[in-house]
């Protein structure tokens, strides 16, 4: 057994985890320090600008592109360098069906956000109103704006998690192995927001992780995956006005407004419907139906790249071209 290199001659999958780790942090601290460079050369007036920007919506859509930046960046250096793969391995390419898994991900996101607020109302765990308070403008203003963050933010999770992390451990461990780091990484990153469920919080955020990984498994791209999370979250806080995660700032003028009436067990509490037991069950009932129905298909050539190691370009072109030929005949 060699402790760096597997039977293909790649670098172990765990080396190559713990590559992206460090490419992913190098990033982080390169454009930081351009950012710290390119704010010398503004004046103070705009350095206070750029600064507002960063707060309320601003951060959270600079947060999301720029994680979304970098790890697509950080899994295409690893794609390359590590396995000889194209940047369409890593699930972001426009193939065939990708608008289409865009767009049943995120009914199945909102589905799955409305049978767990459906299921808490019934026992009485919220009442939800119309929201008179705010004005049209403002209602669709957070509509819009939160819509640019949710995809946003969801893409940059999906491009760290069930990126070139989830991909490189599924090409050499079975499906289950390879969801757990990612899973726990992703539960681990939520334990920091505000107003946390120590217990409900983690399990529920470990399972979402699990979630979105057979979300992607499905269809080996990331389009699938990044509807049904921006779906969920925009549900969420857009339509039904409950904390996103413990976050209460992101929609300040949802469509209806929801209203606390049970135990925190059932709804959440504070930190909103991921923090409650009905998110639990809400999240394996969707989990099922994702890897059952039969309404999802793999991409052929994404497929391939994702489900096995790659020896060499010569190797696993030839390969693609035997089982392409085979599925045509």
């Amino acid at each position: 057994m060699n402790i760096l290199y597997n039977h293909a001659r790649r670098l172990r999958s765990g080396w190559r985890f713990a590559v992206f780790a460090i490419v992913f942090m190098m990033l982080f601290v390169i454009f930081g320090g351009v950012a710290a460079v390119l704010l010398k050369a503004f004046s103070p007036a705009m350095i206070v600008r750029i600064l507002t920007l960063t707060q309320g919506s601003g951060e959270f859509l600079v947060q999301g592109a720029l994680i979304l930046f970098i790890a697509t960046v950080g899994g295409f250096v690893c794609l390359r360098l590590l396995e000889d793969l194209p940047f369409r391995a890593l699930g972001w390419g426009l193939h065939r069906s990708w608008f289409k898994d865009l767009l049943f991900g995120s009914i199945i996101g909102a589905a799955s956000l409305l049978f767990a607020a459906l299921i808490i109302t019934v026992f009485g765990g919220f009442s939800f109103s119309f929201n008179r308070e705010a004005s049209g403008a403002a209602i669709t203003q957070t509509i819009v704006v939160t819509t640019l963050i949710f995809v946003l933010g969801a893409a940059g999770e999906e491009a760290w998690f069930r990126g070139y992390i989830l991909q490189t451990l599924l090409r050499s461990h079975p499906v289950l192995l390879a969801a757990i780091p990612s899973s726990i990484l992703f539960a681990a990153l939520h334990l920091g927001n505000p107003n946390v469920a120590p217990f409900w919080t983690f399990i529920n955020t470990a399972l979402a992780g699990v979630w979105l990984a057979v979300a992607y498994l499905r269809t080996r791209s990331l389009w699938f995956p990044l509807g049904v999370h921006w779906a969920w979250n925009w549900t969420m806080a857009s339509v039904l006005g409950i904390p996103v995660s413990g976050i209460t700032s992101i929609a300040p003028a949802p469509l209806f407004r929801a209203t606390e009436t049970g135990a925190d067990w059932l709804t959440g509490g504070s930190y909103g419907i991921e923090g409650g037991a009905v998110c639990t069950l809400a999240l394996i009932v969707s989990s099922l139906f994702i890897w059952k129905t039969s309404w999802l298909k793999a991409d052929e050539e994404l497929l391939m790249m994702t489900s096995r190691e790659n020896p060499q370009n010569t190797v696993f072109n030839e390969l693609l071209t035997a089982e392409t030929q085979s599925t045509q005949s």
